[in-house]
């Protein structure tokens, strides 16, 4: 298969978008729902509707408006209220839901205010009632009611130096569960009814205890835990004095820990995973093939500091070329996950456009070699850019413009770097969140 340049990136484009549709709130719950009369049938578990006075639906995270505007389509007047909170943009046309706009990573006052308004309505369910809760990735910043003694303001400090630290989402959500009164099962707390979670999983696993921070389902971790998580990360003395004396009385079991297990929260409740990162790389998979690549699956497992991971990406590509392994060309490799980025420069990006920026200096002796990195979500780091694409050509072209790669990475600016050259992915806000998709193509 002889493939221009431009057309392998738009190979590239084609691919992801296969995965991005793949994993769309609405595709998700299609396939998982089926309502037959008044038997709603989630999986291959039935539920009578006619055995409930009333239907509510709640739900946080960046996807959760499109779920409840999906579960809207499939109940319609079946539904007597319910409210979820989104990030800002991320607004779907529902009728009988509330969306409530809230920020995203950093919590706001919104978030706090949409979060009270979830628990005044669990507060008014009865034991005849069914909640359904919609939960996708972004959860923990949009689901959050801080403990007595620690103010928003706290909450944002914290959250701000853990997303710069290099940390992972499963150790940030640690931490996190720690500081609020409705994260690591303590949401279960407050509905008498039978609740049924929905989730997008953003996470390694499908860990539900991770996701948003785990509301609806028992925690494992500890006070202790988040402690030493602070000291790896250097942030033990520099987080707000409340949260410290906080973490330390609960070390002190003067506070009280998260829910253990399944019985003293709710056991009326389920979690039912209806997408995750393996659906979104599937569909990827099969678009690849279908246009004609040698194609591999690598891993839904790719974590540590986008540059570090890029180089080993490419690494894997460097023996196509000579010897046919893990494929033949023309190849295609996809991956999925979620890297880190330790922040120390002052510019935007986020782990996509770094992974795609680092794997760009890789690849410059490999002709019309492209990468492709992006989130599910629509949004990479601090910026409106999903993540980035480049090519054997890319560091050519950006000594054309006058730019120095590695400055730019240096600076954690490579937003700037990509804008410069016109290689940004933007989508705006999507249906989903589901982590990243990770792209090679070799023609």
């Amino acid at each position: 298969m002889t493939k221009t340049l431009h057309s392998v990136r738009k190979d590239a484009l084609e691919i992801f978008l296969a995965g991005l549709q793949a994993a769309d709130a609405k595709a998700c719950i299609t396939r998982h729902f089926s309502l037959i009369g008044n038997t709603l049938i989630i999986g291959e578990n039935p539920y009578n509707l006619d055995d409930f006075n009333n239907i509510y639906v709640i739900g946080f995270g960046k996807a959760s408006g499109f779920m409840a505007e999906a579960l809207e389509e499939l109940l319609k007047h079946r539904i007597k209220s319910g409210i979820v909170n989104v990030q800002y943009g991320y607004v779907a046309p529902c009728k009988i839901v509330k969306i409530n706009e809230a920020g995203h990573p950093i919590p706001d006052y919104a978030g706090i205010k949409g979060t009270h308004e979830i628990m005044n309505l669990l507060g008014k369910v009865d034991e005849n009632d069914i909640v359904f809760c919609l939960i996708s990735g972004g959860g923990s910043a949009l689901f959050e009611s801080p403990h007595d003694g620690i103010s928003l303001d706290d909450i944002q400090k914290v959250t701000s130096l853990l997303l710069k630290s290099g940390a992972n989402i499963e150790e940030i959500n640690v931490v996190r569960k720690r500081l609020s009164k409705v994260k690591g099962g303590r949401l279960m707390r407050l509905c008498k009814g039978v609740i049924v979670s929905l989730i997008l999983s953003d996470v390694w696993n499908d860990s539900i205890d991770i996701i948003a921070s785990g509301p609806t389902t028992p925690d494992y971790s500890t006070f202790l835990d988040s402690k030493k998580i602070l000291l790896k990360y250097n942030l033990l003395q520099t987080i707000p004095v409340s949260v410290r004396k906080h973490i330390e009385h609960g070390l002190q079991e003067k506070q009280e820990e998260t829910p253990k297990k399944q019985g003293t929260i709710n056991n009326r409740g389920f979690n039912i995973i209806i997408g995750n990162n393996h659906v979104a790389l599937l569909a990827s998979y099969e678009k690849a093939v279908n246009l004609g690549y040698h194609t591999t699956l690598i891993s839904s497992f790719i974590g540590g500091e986008a540059r570090e991971a890029a180089k080993a990406f490419v690494s894997l590509a460097r023996e196509i070329y000579p010897v046919g392994n893990p494929v033949k060309r023309p190849a295609c490799l996809i991956a999925g996950g979620e890297t880190t980025v330790t922040v120390k420069g002052y510019g935007y990006g986020g782990r996509n456009q770094e992974f795609v920026l680092a794997a760009a200096m890789e690849i410059c002796d490999m002709e019309n070699t492209v990468v492709l990195s992006a989130g599910t979500d629509g949004i990479d780091g601090n910026t409106d850019a999903a993540g980035a694409i480049a090519d054997s050509t890319t560091l050519k072209r950006s000594e054309e413009a006058g730019v120095t790669p590695s400055a730019f990475l240096t600076a954690n600016n490579t937003y700037s770097f990509f804008k410069i050259l016109d290689d940004l992915i933007i989508t705006g806000p999507t249906r989903t969140n589901v982590m990243d998709i990770m792209l090679l193509l070799i023609p």
